[in-house]
C-alpha cells in the first residue's frame, strides 16, 4: 500500500482546533480593533531584514515580482511582442506567478502583479509565508492554477502564495484518512497540480479514473474549493464528493490534516465554500473509480432558417435531452446565439459509439427531413476515444489533432495540451458574465416551452451555454448523497444544468498597450450579458449561482453562492480565521472587509 509521507500527519495531529465563535445568519462581524493591512511605504511594512529572513526560512524560494510587460514601454518591440504571443497559451500563464489566466474584469479588478512571491515547495514553506503576513499583517493572496474570474489570486502590494511547485502525484491501491477506515483506491495530488497532471497519472499511467475539472489547465485544489464540477459528473458526481482528506495550512501557521474523523468541519468548509477563505490547501487525497471503456463526444452546429424554425429546434433538442440525454452517460454542452444556431458540444462515457449513435438518430432524422428549415454549418460528428487515451497528448495527436491545442513554448513539454475549445481563454478580459442553476423541474413536460421560451429570450440578448454536467440532477443517488454532504449549494443538486453567458475581449495586463480596451464596446457587452441573465433569473427565481463561475457583481451572494450553507461556513471561518487573514472577493467572511481587503469595515 503506497503511502504519502507521514511527517504532516503527525504534526497536524498535534494541533487542536482553535475557540469555536457562534454565528447567526451572515450579517458583517463585530470587530474589537480597527484593523488595516500593511501597504508597502506604510509604517510596518517588512524591511528589507524581515524579507531576507523570510527567503531564508522557505529555503530561497522568496522574490519580488514587476510588472510582466514592462518591455511593452516600446509597443513595437521585438521584446513586447514575443510577451504578447505567451498571452495566448494557458501553460506559460500559469508557470509566471505575475499572471493570471484572466486578466481582469471591466469595471472590476484588474490583474496586478504581488510584491513577493513564496513559490512554496511543501506545507513548512506555506506556514512560514502564513505566519510572515500575519505578524506583518499583509495582504495574503494564494495562486494555484490562476484561474480565478473574480481575481483571487491578483492583488496588488501583497504577498503571494504560489503553490504550483507542490504537484506531486502519488496513486494509492488502498488508503486510510487518519482515523478512518480504509477508503480503496485513492489519489494524493499536491494543490500546484493542474488536472492534466492528475489525469495523466491516474488515467493515462495508473487507468484509474479521477473526477476533476473539464479544462486541463485548471488548479486541482481550486477546483475541489468551488465544489468540483467535471465533464463526466452526471457518473462521477464532485470533485469536492470524491475528497477523502486534505493537508491545510490555517491562518494560525498550523498545517492540519482535515478529514471526516479530524476538523470535519473544515473538512466540510473545504468541500465547495469556495476558494482562499479558511487557509492554503497543500495536498488533497482523492477516491479513484474504476475508468470506463471508452469516452466519447457528440459536435455539430445546426442554424434555423428563421425565428420560428429556430423556436421548434430549441424544443426538439430540449425533448431529446429529456427523453434520452438526462442521465449519468451524458454531460457537456450546447450552446444557443442571436443568430438562430444551436451547437452541440456533448460528452459520453459508459456507451459504445453505436449505442451514442442510435440515441441520437432520431434527432438526427428530424433534421434532415426538414432541410429548408435547418443547414450543418459544422456537420454532426460522433466518435469514440478508449478510456485510457483521452488525455494521452500523444494519441490525441496521432488520433484527433483538431480536438486540442499545444503548449508551443520552445522546449514545453509534449505532453501540455489543452482542448481546443478552451484555448481562446487565456489571457481573457472579462466584460460580463453569470450562471444560473436551472432546476430539474424545468424538463416536465408542462414546464418545457417555458424554459425553451426562456432560452430564446435570452440567447436573443447574447450568446449563452447550458452546461449539463454541471448539475446534478441525473447522477447515481450515492454521488448525490456525497454532495449533499459539502457546501455546494443545494440548487446545484437539484439543477438538471447550469445557464451560462458571459463576453469578453483581449488581454489587459498591466504594460500591455492601453489601445486593446474598448470599454464602451465591453459596457455594452455587459448589459447584454445581463438581459440574457434576467431571462433566466425570472424563470428560476433564487436558484443561485455557481461560485466558480459567477457575475463579479453578484447580488445577495452569500445566498446565491451557497444558500442555507452560509451560516455553517461563517461559523467555521470564525473558528479558523477569526482576524480574516484569508481575504477573496464575495468569499465567505468577506463583507467584514472593503473591496480591496485591506481594511476591516
Amino acid at each position: 500500500m503506497s503511502r504519502v509521507p507521514q511527517i504532516d500527519r503527525r504534526m497536524a495531529l498535534s494541533v487542536a482546533a482553535g475557540a469555536t465563535l457562534s454565528a447567526a445568519g451572515w450579517p458583517a462581524v463585530a470587530l474589537s480593533t480597527p484593523f488595516h493591512r500593511t501597504r508597502p511605504g506604510m509604517t510596518g511594512w517588512p524591511s528589507d531584514t524581515a524579507w531576507e529572513a523570510l527567503n531564508t526560512a522557505v529555503g530561497g524560494q522568496l522574490r519580488r515580482l514587476a510588472e510582466p510587460f514592462a518591455a511593452c514601454a516600446v509597443p513595437d518591440g521585438s521584446a513586447c511582442r514575443a510577451a504578447d504571443a505567451l498571452l495566448r497559451n494557458s501553460f506559460a500563464i500559469g508557470d509566471d506567478p505575475a499572471l493570471t489566466q484572466a486578466s481582469g474584469w471591466l469595471d472590476a479588478w484588474n490583474a496586478a502583479p504581488s510584491a513577493y512571491v513564496v513559490a512554496a515547495r511543501h506545507a513548512a514553506d506555506v506556514a512560514a509565508a502564513v505566519d510572515f503576513a500575519a505578524r506583518h499583517r499583509l495582504r495574503l493572496v494564494i495562486k494555484g492554477g490562476g484561474h480565478s474570474y473574480h481575481g483571487a489570486s491578483s492583488a496588488a502590494d501583497s504577498l503571494q502564495i504560489w503553490t504550483r511547485p507542490m504537484r506531486q502525484v502519488v496513486l494509492h491501491d488502498e488508503f486510510a484518512p487518519v482515523g478512518c477506515r480504509d477508503a480503496g483506491n485513492a489519489v494524493s495530488i499536491g494543490a500546484g497540480a493542474r488536472w492534466l497532471e492528475a489525469y495523466q497519472a491516474v488515467t493515462t499511467a495508473g487507468r484509474r479514473y479521477v473526477q476533476g475539472g473539464g479544462c486541463t489547465t485548471v488548479g486541482v485544489a481550486g477546483l475541489i474549493h468551488g465544489g468540483g464540477f467535471g465533464s463526466f459528473s452526471k457518473r462521477f458526481g464532485l470533485a469536492a464528493g470524491s475528497l477523502l482528506e486534505a493537508e491545510i495550512v490555517t491562518a494560525d501557521g498550523q498545517v492540519r490534516i482535515a478529514n471526516p474523523s479530524i476538523h470535519s468541519d473544515l473538512f466540510w468548509a473545504l468541500k465547495g465554500g469556495g476558494g482562499g477563505s479558511f487557509g492554503v490547501v497543500t495536498r488533497v487525497t482523492l477516491r479513484t473509480h474504476a475508468l470506463p471503456h471508452n469516452f466519447g463526444a457528440v459536435f455539430g452546429r445546426i442554424k434555423a432558417s428563421s425565428d420560428n424554425a429556430y423556436a421548434q429546434l430549441v424544443g426538439a433538442f430540449l425533448d431529446l435531452y429529456a427523453a434520452r440525454l438526462f442521465n449519468e452517460n451524458w454531460g457537456e454542452q450546447i450552446r444557443l446565439g442571436p443568430d438562430r444556431t444551436l451547437t452541440l458540444g456533448m460528452v459520453f462515457q459508459g456507451l459504445e459509439q453505436s449505442e451514442a449513435e442510435a440515441i441520437w438518430r432520431p434527432f438526427l432524422d428530424w433534421l434532415a427531413h426538414r432541410s429548408a428549415d435547418y443547414a450543418w454549418s459544422t456537420p454532426a460528428r460522433i466518435l469514440s476515444v478508449p478510456g485510457r487515451h483521452l488525455w494521452d497528448a500523444d494519441w490525441l495527436r496521432a488520433n484527433a489533432p483538431d480536438l486540442i491545442a499545444g503548449d508551443d513554448r520552445p522546449g514545453a513539454p509534449t505532453e501540455h495540451f489543452v482542448w481546443a475549445g478552451d484555448a481562446g481563454q487565456a489571457g481573457q478580459f472579462i466584460h460580463g458574465y453569470g450562471s444560473r442553476w436551472l432546476p430539474q423541474s424545468l424538463l416536465d413536460p408542462f414546464r418545457r416551452p417555458a424554459l425553451a421560451e426562456a432560452l430564446l429570450r435570452a440567447a436573443r440578448a447574447w450568446p449563452l451555454s447550458l452546461h449539463f454536467n454541471k448539475g446534478l440532477a441525473g447522477a447515481p443517488a450515492g454521488e448525490i448523497e456525497a454532495a449533499r454532504d459539502s457546501a455546494v449549494h443545494p440548487a446545484a443538486i437539484d439543477a438538471f444544468a447550469l445557464a451560462i453567458c458571459g463576453a469578453h475581449g483581449p488581454a489587459a495586463y498591466p504594460g500591455l498597450p492601453t489601445s486593446r480596451a474598448d470599454p464602451g464596446a465591453g459596457r455594452e457587452r455587459a448589459r447584454r450579458v445581463e438581459a440574457a441573465m434576467s431571462a433566466l433569473r425570472e424563470l428560476a427565481p433564487g436558484s443561485g449561482s455557481y461560485v466558480s463561475e459567477a457575475n463579479y457583481f453578484e447580488a445577495d451572494w452569500q445566498s446565491a453562492f451557497w444558500g442555507p450553507n452560509y451560516p455553517r461556513l461563517l461559523d467555521i471561518k470564525r473558528r479558523y480565521d477569526p482576524s480574516g487573514l484569508f481575504f477573496v472577493h464575495h468569499g465567505v467572511g468577506s463583507e467584514n472587509w472593503t473591496a480591496d481587503g485591506f481594511e476591516k469595515r
